[in-house]
């Protein structure tokens, strides 16, 4: 057990931090078993209350995790080891379609809108104690949520999609709590729930959105969250449907205690309608990024919920960074009421990509998914090797690991600036890196 490396510390933050590096150096690998707390008390000449108070710490931390009489063991996915790991190394003349980025031709300018919204911080300053979310920016993303079904409720401003899934979670959720999250999904969510010491229970996906069979079994398990993402799905870019949302309402209505939350980051780059699920259960929140349709580094979203979610959000964020910048707010007012993005030919010049790609694939053979926004997903047999063959070919896509637990293996290719001579060039490079591993597989749930 735990090979030559000796747990130290004689505090329980000592103990902890010693395990935490032992993980991040790769001295305590994923899934390696911890001493037992009295074994390892005994061993350091501690109370066992010390080291059970480290292990807690690290199971907070998202570190290690405890499977009852089985012990404690270093997490398959420790939260020490990112999925932004698990990524490609672009060399000198590959074509890089892996990165998820938005295309930056399609991204407004923003000198303008920030040198309006810095005259107004001139002439009126915001100043400590003043309202955290800028009153047009409240009236603008409101009316957007009445527009599209979202229930009525207040409005926070939180940096980025991200951000608000942490604080939402952590509003409700305690170290130990199940959480369901779509499988294939976005890898940063799959690693920030154990970051948070919570536990993940894969729902899969299909191109109308999470299956209601697999979101049933999930909370009649006992998950307390369930995240869903509405529109461009990261990385399959599945929709929800109106009969799957109808779905999705009456699993959610047999458990009425769940936190839903929900994810609309596709606003404005897609052009399919919104069904949202918010409002079934008592406890909701529903988030709307700017960083898709109007630069990453906005970091700005909006979020709703019920009145307790957005109240203990903003109480916490007060204690915390207390605010996003008013000016940033007011930049993206201005980007919003001067219509800087056309969501209608944005989501057009993406859908007219992911078609392209998923066209030439279906005519080499190759079945790929990509109902909305910038990605498409390739389900393959052989991951590692299709990665591999890719590079050698000059295209790098993003392996399929970062983005599941247990579905099976793929590959995600960002279409967001592929050019219509590049589209057949790759589709090809795809079809003849599945061949030589086996047929590709039909489904990803």
């Amino acid at each position: 057990m735990l090979g030559e490396y000796r747990i130290s510390g004689r505090r329980a933050a000592e103990i902890s931090a010693s395990i935490e590096r032992a993980v991040g150096e790769g001295a305590l690998p994923p899934g390696e078993p911890l001493p037992p707390l009295r074994e390892l008390a005994a061993r350091l000449g501690v109370n066992p209350n010390t080291v059970a108070a480290a292990y807690r710490t690290l199971r907070e931390r998202g570190v290690i995790e405890t499977a009852g009489r089985r012990g404690s063991r270093v997490r398959p996915k420790p939260a020490t080891t990112a999925r932004d790991a698990v990524r490609v190394e672009v060399p000198e003349g590959v074509r890089d379609v892996s990165d998820g980025n938005p295309d930056p031709a399609l991204l407004p300018p923003l000198a303008e809108a920030f040198a309006a919204a810095a005259g107004l911080g001139d002439r009126e300053p915001v100043l400590y104690g003043h309202s955290p979310v800028e009153p047009g920016l409240a009236r603008l993303a409101r009316a957007g949520l009445d527009a599209d079904g979202v229930p009525d409720g207040p409005v926070a401003v939180t940096s980025g999609a991200l951000d608000a899934l942490e604080r939402v979670l952590a509003a409700h959720l305690r170290p130990g709590d199940a959480v369901a999250v779509e499988d294939p999904g976005w890898g940063s969510v799959l690693d920030l729930v154990p970051a948070l010491g919570l536990r993940t229970v894969p729902v899969g996906v299909d191109d109308d959105g999470p299956l209601p069979d697999d979101v049933r079994r999930a909370l009649a398990g006992g998950a307390r969250a369930l995240i869903v993402t509405d529109r461009a799905q990261n990385p399959t870019g599945a929709a929800l449907s109106a009969a799957r949302a109808r779905a999705l309402r009456s699993v959610l209505a047999d458990h009425p205690e769940t936190l839903l939350v929900e994810d609309d980051h596709g606003h404005h780059i897609v052009d399919l309608p919104l069904h949202p699920l918010a409002g079934t259960t008592r406890n909701w929140a529903f988030v709307r990024s700017a960083a898709k349709a109007y630069g990453p580094d906005l970091r700005l979203a909006v979020l709703t919920g019920d009145a307790v979610t957005l109240d203990r959000v903003r109480g916490r964020q007060r204690l915390g960074p207390g605010w996003v910048s008013r000016v940033v707010q007011r930049a993206v007012v201005r980007l919003w009421t001067d219509g800087a993005v056309d969501p209608a030919a944005v989501a057009a010049a993406y859908g007219r990509r992911r078609d392209a790609l998923i066209g030439a694939l279906a005519r080499r053979g190759v079945t790929a998914h990509g109902r909305s926004g910038m990605n498409v997903w390739v389900p393959v047999p052989d991951e590692t090797g299709v990665v591999a063959r890719l590079l050698h070919a000059g295209w790098a896509v993003a392996p399929g690991a970062r983005f599941r637990t247990s579905a099976p293996p793929g590959v995600r290719v960002t279409v967001s600036t592929l050019t219509e001579d590049e589209t057949e060039l790759l589709g090809e490079a795809i079809a003849t890196a599945l061949g030589p591993a086996g047929e590709p597989s039909r489904t990803y749930v």
